[in-house]
Parts: C-alpha cells; sequence; structure tokens
C-alpha cells in the first residue's frame, strides 16, 4: 500500500558556512564545501521512503542556499518563511567553539531561563513548532522540507521525540543533515546521513 502523500515531513539543517567572525551568524553563508555537501545530502535522500515536494527555508541565507541547491536537484518549488530561524542570538558577540558550547549546554540544560540570545529554548521550540504547523497547513499535499538551523530543530525533535537529550543530539549534528519524521506526529524515521 503507497503511502499518502504527505505521511512525511523533513527537517533539514542547513549546510556548511564561511564562518565570518565580524559578521553576525544570522548572515553568513554557505561555503564552496557547504554547497558541495547539499549534493551529497539530495543523493542520500534519494534512498528514502518520500522525496520532498516542496522546500521552505527560514530567511536567514544558509538557509537559503541549501534549500535552493536541495530544490534544483529535486526540481521542486522552495521558497522562505518566517519563524523558521535559528535561536535569535541578536547582539550576541562571536563565540569561540568551548564556549559556544558552554553556552548552548546552558540554554538546554535551562530552557526556561534567558540565559543566552533574546529567547528561552521554550519560547525558541514554541515559535519553530507554530511556524511548522503553519506550513503544513497551507501546504497539506505536500511532502514538506523545511531547512532551518541546528539549535531549533534538536529543541523541536527532542519534544517530539523525548528519548533523545537535545544537546547531545545537537552536538551530533552534521552540516548539513536531515531528519524524516512522520506527519503529523513528528516521530524520527530516520537520519541522511545517518548520524544517530
Amino acid at each position: 500500500m503507497a503511502e499518502r502523500a504527505n505521511a512525511y515531513i523533513w527537517l533539514i539543517r542547513h549546510s556548511a558556512v564561511a564562518v565570518q567572525p565580524d559578521t553576525p551568524a544570522r548572515d553568513w553563508r554557505l561555503s564552496a564545501d557547504g554547497r558541495f555537501r547539499c549534493h551529497l545530502l539530495a543523493q542520500a535522500m534519494n534512498a528514502s521512503p518520500a522525496l520532498p515536494t516542496r522546500i521552505i527555508t527560514s530567511e536567514e541565507p544558509k538557509a537559503q542556499e541549501t534549500g535552493a541547491i536541495l530544490a534544483d536537484v529535486w526540481r521542486v518549488p522552495w521558497h522562505s518563511a518566517p519563524g523558521l530561524h535559528e535561536h535569535d542570538r541578536h547582539g550576541v558577540p562571536f563565540l569561540a567553539k568551548a564556549a559556544f558550547e558552554t553556552a548552548v549546554r546552558q540554554f538546554f540544560t535551562h530552557p526556561d531561563s534567558l540565559v543566552w540570545g533574546r529567547e528561552t529554548a521554550v519560547a525558541a521550540r514554541k515559535r519553530i513548532e507554530t511556524a511548522v504547523h503553519a506550513q503544513r497547513q497551507t501546504f497539506p499535499d505536500d511532502t514538506l522540507a523545511l531547512v532551518t538551523h541546528g539549535t531549533v530543530l534538536s529543541l523541536l525533535i527532542n519534544h517530539y521525540n523525548p528519548q533523545f537529550d537535545a544537546f547531545a543530539f545537537w552536538q551530533a549534528l552534521t552540516l548539513p543533515q536531515a531528519f524524516l519524521l512522520t506527519n503529523p506526529s513528528l516521530s524520527l524515521v530516520t537520519a541522511y546521513p545517518l548520524a544517530l
């Protein structure tokens, strides 16, 4: 029996970026390697039970570029939508790797407290959850792929799959990475490339 067209939904973390310490991370773009990795991800996802029929990205350039490359490979439409952006870190200075990981750990460990940036973990999760729901309502017959960001993706998947520790899940993410979820329950089926 064939699955209905919208039996699945994808959450995709954007690809690798060209880090620019003097530029806010929300404005970073993909590196040449990041663009190449998008094609590798598309090849890996070709083995999935349901390829996306529409791609919707956050409004950040790195997510838009990731979505545009994937859409070109699969010849499907794509556009950006509000609410899919990363945890709001406006005004937060660039952090070296160790300090960044410490800040993210605090963010996940104290989800109701404003420990970093302008959103609590709970607020960020509710915001992306609302955005995902809005896209599912708008495109009910599509298998959607939503290109977003590591922290909010981890929060959302953890909320519906509490067997995963959100911080450990975030630490294990690759750039890019796609997660196939059941629709509408958002139960995790698998990841491409498999890294869990």
